[in-house]
């Protein structure tokens, strides 16, 4: 394989340490795998505000574009909370999402049977799930217009628009339909056709995808409300879940605590093929900048490190390896090896954040 193109922005807080494991994962990958990977390394969020005065530069937009896949850490703090909404580190992120389109964000929530005892639902409903959940990134009540804060009459009004386009709903079920042949061929799309027309129109144009270009894949449909209280009540009925952004939004937080620690799950968010025919991608975990365990080496990496396994599988065709990788975090953490949001026992030594990397790394030599 030729060498691919990856950029790394490690952000703020915790992410430079949990983005230092990834690199020692994707350098295992060059040296046993023959994974060579073209990796650069800038700023953004608070990082780059300090260095730039901006919390993402022009030409490291520039190089997002122009990239296989982008990896970031995580962004903010408190040390920025006074700065401008417009310089904001979580500005930089948004930007990178906007200009590089990426429409289809992808949440699985993954359950290693190690930490089953971690969710808070009973371990037989959580045991070995493996959902994943689409959410439309781009559009939806985030975005619409009208909106803002008016004055009517003596009193304030908050203003919000849901709005989608046939197409905006069109491309996120693709990819939908598209992930679900790779993985169990079933996808439940949710909304609230009961009583908004923008959920009429979600599940109309689902289901004329679905006829048209999927009809293999099971289609079934299911209005959000209800689909968060059968996420809670047994969450391995579904294989893949489609919805808009503000209920993806939602869902997806409900799905993750599923799993037991927000230091496990990762993220993709997904854009049109390039020329190569790989979708703009950028991958993160996520957890937030956590300043409050920044440098203490308390952090749990797996997030990022299996943020950069859905990179292998989504943008470089890697899915073997994506496996290979994964197995190997199941590995250590079936041995026990826990970081320092994972502890349930009394008398458990944590590792520290570069001593679950150095596992990981020990798992994957064994697997070859």
């Amino acid at each position: 394989m030729g060498k691919s193109s990856l950029l790394i922005l490690p952000g703020d807080g915790i992410g430079p340490e949990v983005m230092v494991e990834v690199r020692k994962i994707i350098d295992w990958f060059g040296s046993n795998r023959g994974l060579d990977f073209d990796v650069t390394e800038d700023l953004v969020g608070g990082a780059a505000y300090d260095a730039h005065g901006t919390p993402l530069h022009d030409e490291t937009m520039a190089k997002a574009l122009n990239v296989d896949a982008v990896l970031l850490g995580a962004v903010g703090g408190p040390k920025y909370d006074n700065l401008d909404f417009s310089l904001k580190p979580e500005r930089g992120l948004l930007r990178l999402r906007k200009e590089m389109d990426l429409y289809s964000n992808l949440r699985p929530a993954q359950c290693f049977d190690a930490l089953a005892d971690f969710s808070s639902l009973k371990t037989e409903v959580v045991s070995g799930l493996d959902i994943m959940i689409v959410r439309e990134l781009t559009s939806g009540i985030y975005f619409g217009e009208p909106r803002g804060i008016i004055t009517e009459g003596n009193e304030r009004v908050g203003i919000n628009t849901q709005r989608y386009t046939e197409s905006e709903i069109e491309r996120v079920a693709r990819s939908a339909f598209e992930l679900a042949k790779r993985r169990g061929n079933k996808v439940c799309s949710m909304e609230k056709a009961n009583v908004m027309e923008s959920g009429v129109l979600w599940r109309e144009t689902v289901d004329k995808v679905h006829q048209a270009e999927y009809s293999e894949v099971e289609l079934s449909h299911m209005y959000a409300d209800a689909g968060a209280m059968q996420l809670c009540r047994w969450p391995k009925q579904f294989d893949v879940i489609v919805t808009d952004n503000l209920f993806g939004d939602i869902l997806s937080d409900t799905a993750a605590m599923l799993t037991g620690s927000l230091g496990m799950l990762p993220s993709a968010s997904l854009g049109a093929p390039m020329e190569n025919g790989r979708p703009k991608a950028l991958y993160e975990p996520v957890h937030g900048s956590a300043p409050d365990i920044a440098g203490q080496g308390k952090a749990n990496p797996i997030a990022c490190i299996l943020s950069f396994a859905m990179a292998l599988r989504y943008s470089f065709d890697e899915g073997v390896e994506a496996d290979r990788l994964e197995q190997s975090i199941e590995n250590v953490l079936s041995k026990g090896a826990r970081t320092h949001d994972l502890l349930g026992e009394e008398g458990i030594t944590p590792l520290s954040t570069s001593g679950m990397g150095d596992a990981i790394v020990e798992a994957l030599a064994v697997s070859i």
